[in-house]
């Protein structure tokens, strides 16, 4: 389904591939100025050049390492003086690493949260000034299935999906009455390049293969969700149905899962 989104600017984060880059083009597709942030340069090049030729009213790219939280503030009001009022955020950059806890270093534990967590938070807290004085606006926040339903080997991802869907609750309620509007997106695995940092091994993508969502369907469904009172997306439904049931009988679902939940 086709969205009107020309005059609406989004700002995407960790937008140099995988499911940021999808986000990317799906708002190109219907007309949106674009701001994109990510690490690698020349990948940014890349995905402004396709969005330019699919549509986009404009689109920008700012280079930028999430982990040096303190400088957020900054890039967002760089990126307001250069471009104007941010309509909407789609924070989207993260990582993972499947490994279990004692085997954790505790810069990675550090590192998972500055970039899942705090700067997160970081870039909502920078854009929700502009937007209250606007009475409008919309930030988006890709979560997971982790944040619902935590498994073995992934302790610290989970922990981190967990706050990131307490946070938006919190804060879906918080700035309700000023117009803006927050929703949660929690997918199960992504057939992205995710995986090659999260499990080196190969082994946990290969064991999920079939049930991988495709990149362009959740993007397709996260773009739809823009400017609407949409509160979640969860993908697959299977998947949400277990969490929910997790929710209810956690020892039942842990003891029934065991075998899939250790895949990992």
């Amino acid at each position: 389904m086709r969205k009107n989104l020309k005059g609406k600017t989004i700002l995407i984060t960790g937008a140099s591939s995988g499911l940021g880059g999808e986000l990317a083009k799906k708002c190109a597709e219907n007309g949106a100025s674009i701001i994109l942030i990510g690490r690698n340069q020349d990948r940014l090049a890349a995905v402004v050049e396709c969005c330019g030729t699919l549509g986009a009213e404009e689109v920008r790219a700012y280079p930028f390492d999430l982990g040096e939280v303190g400088s957020i503030p900054a890039l967002i009001s760089k990126v307001e003086k250069e471009v104007g009022a941010i309509d909407a955020l789609i924070n989207n950059a993260g990582f993972g690493l499947f490994e279990k806890l004692n085997y954790t270093p505790n810069k990675t534990i550090k590192a998972m949260f500055d970039v899942n967590v705090i700067a997160l938070m970081t870039l909502s807290q920078a854009v929700i000034p502009s937007m209250k004085k606007r009475g409008s606006g919309h930030i988006i926040n890709i979560a997971s299935q982790a944040g619902k339903l935590a498994t073995p080997k992934s302790s610290i991802y989970s922990a981190t999906k967990h706050a990131v869907i307490g946070f938006s609750n919190s804060l879906r309620m918080e700035v309700a009455d000023d117009g803006i509007l927050v929703t949660t997106v929690n997918p199960g695995p992504i057939n992205t390049a995710f995986f090659d940092q999260a499990d080196d091994s190969g082994k946990y993508a290969e064991s999920v293969k079939r049930w991988m969502l495709d990149p362009e369907a959740v993007a397709t469904k996260t773009v739809d969700a823009l400017f609407t009172r949409r509160r979640e997306i969860n993908l697959p439904q299977w998947m949400n149905i277990i969490s929910k049931m997790h929710a209810v009988f956690p020892g039942v679902v842990e003891t029934l899962g065991k075998k899939g939940f250790n895949q990992k």
